[in-house]
């Protein structure tokens, strides 16, 4: 099916550390030679795509999301099948979703299911994070198989969803100990459940039962904490810590001063924290407001997407996702009297990329290179996949998005390709606009068109202890 031989011509391959002019020429899928003037031969059969003023960028690596996931009593909207066709449309050409057990379920039959689901239906490639949402002896054995025979070296604890997916910081502890012996990144869902549930039963005491409620009995010190517990948790074992959808100021300068004291962790702003803001709960529209409703909240402080992006820019945060997890009018409104019965969920999968170069690159807050390293490449490196993705370099895997950063685009739940009818970025003009996506070598959208079928992605294996971040675990164990 692939396209085995393919010519990207005249354009400017940007990867995290420099930008050089160069023709990228690939066979079989992966990258064969970067340089000017290619001519391979034979001339015929081969693809050529002019990418002349244009940049040529690794593909983009989205750190989290949920495809069809069953949550809060519904099924979120996008399933693996539109939710990486919309992303291949927005220049990202490989996903990491997460499988999440039930408390007391198995952790491997939770991976096998989320398989089952995403292998006929993957426009792209993909991986798998398994959530921890309990703690035994038998979790701590499948732990281990996951991270020895399935290609998994990530593991999500949840501190918020008391009695549903919670976990205690004992339980912690013990998982942060494991994720470090095994050489598996620790990543946690950072808010403090227990406060979240009083919050909660509090505002609806006063008769608060809008989205609004959502946010209030969530405020921002609830994040921050349990960033700051899980941080120093993560430090007391030695375990490098990864905190998903970094929502607020607070939290976003908890992991920033941790990083000056020398600790590793990795924070993930998403598409929707840099992207938008929390002022929308407040909307007269009850359905509009609820639209923004994910957890943690999107935070009312409108400076907020700026300083998160500023800190993006500057290192302090380290890569992006966006929580994809999509669910439509309908389903939002079975919260319509009770703000806790709203699923928590945004889209963002298709509009990542344009979203972060747009309030990050035209902005002027960062260069190309490091927009390259926050969607991509720093990714690749913190869970093992570096330099097969993340990088356009002999060898690597042919993921490649053609991009023009002097077009624009308007994003709009009519045009976009999720499979939900409304769109949190609705009416934001974006400049920056994947021209044409290749995936393993394969054009699979270009100029608006697809030309893609369900299953052409694989899955990703990801060996444990990645380089980039056990380096230094080893050496301060050995100190």
């Amino acid at each position: 099916l692939a396209q085995q031989r393919l010519l990207i011509k005249g354009g400017k391959v940007v990867n995290d550390d420099c930008s050089v002019v160069a023709d990228v020429y690939v066979e079989d899928g992966v990258v064969q030679q970067v340089g000017p003037n290619l001519n391979p031969e034979p001339s015929t059969g081969l693809v050529v795509l002019d990418a002349t003023n244009k940049l040529v960028i690794p593909g983009g690596i989205d750190t989290h999301t949920h495809m069809q996931f069953p949550f809060m009593g519904s099924r979120s909207k996008d399933d693996f099948y539109t939710g990486t066709k919309a992303a291949i449309a927005g220049g990202t050409t490989m996903i990491i979703d997460f499988a999440i057990p039930q408390k007391g379920c198995s952790l491997i039959e939770a991976f096998d299911t989320w398989k089952s689901w995403a292998d006929p239906k993957v426009c792209c490639d993909y991986s798998l994070h398994v959530a921890v949402t309990w703690w035994s002896n038998k979790v701590k054995e499948e732990m281990k198989t996951l991270v020895q025979n399935k290609g998994v070296n990530s593991f999500k604890m949840f501190m918020a969803y008391k009695d549903v997916y919670m976990v205690n910081d004992e339980e912690l502890y013990a998982a942060f100990s494991c994720c470090k012996e095994l050489g598996a990144v620790a990543q946690v869902h950072a808010e403090n459940g227990e406060l979240i549930a009083q919050g909660a039963k509090k505002m609806l005491a006063m008769g608060i039962t809008g989205p609004e409620g959502h946010e209030l009995c969530r405020p921002e010190e609830v994040e921050a904490e349990a960033t700051q517990r899980a941080i120093t948790i993560a430090n007391a074992v030695n375990c490098p810590l990864f905190v998903v959808h970094v929502m607020s100021k607070s939290a976003a300068k908890v992991i920033s001063n941790a990083r000056r004291e020398g600790k590793m962790v990795y924070g993930e702003p998403i598409a929707a924290s840099l992207g938008t803001d929390g002022t929308n709960y407040w909307n007269k529209d009850w359905a509009h407001a609820a639209a923004y409703v994910m957890g943690p909240p999107l935070r009312p402080d409108p400076s907020t997407p700026g300083f998160l992006m500023s800190l993006l820019a500057n290192d302090d945060l380290s890569v992006t996702g966006t929580d994809n997890c999509t669910f439509d009018i309908c389903q939002k409104a079975l919260g319509k009297d009770d703000f806790t019965k709203i699923p928590n969920g945004v889209n963002g999968v298709e509009d990542r990329m344009s979203v972060i170069w747009e309030k990050g690159v035209y902005s002027g807050k960062m260069d190309e290179n490091r927009f390259v390293a926050v969607t991509s490449t720093n990714a690749a490196k913190i869970f093992n996949l570096y330099p097969k993705k993340g990088r356009i370099a002999v060898g690597s895997d042919a993921d490649i998005v053609i991009w023009d950063p002097k077009a624009t685009r308007t994003i709009s739940a009519k045009t976009h390709h999720q499979a939900n009818n409304f769109n949190i970025f609705e009416g934001m003009v974006c400049h920056g606009v994947p021209v044409a996506t290749v995936s393993r070598g394969k054009v699979v959208y270009e100029g608006g068109a697809f030309n893609v079928i369900a299953g052409e992605g694989k899955y990703v294996s990801r060996p444990p202890f990645p380089p980039y971040v056990y380096k230094r675990v080893r050496q301060r164990e050995q100190v």
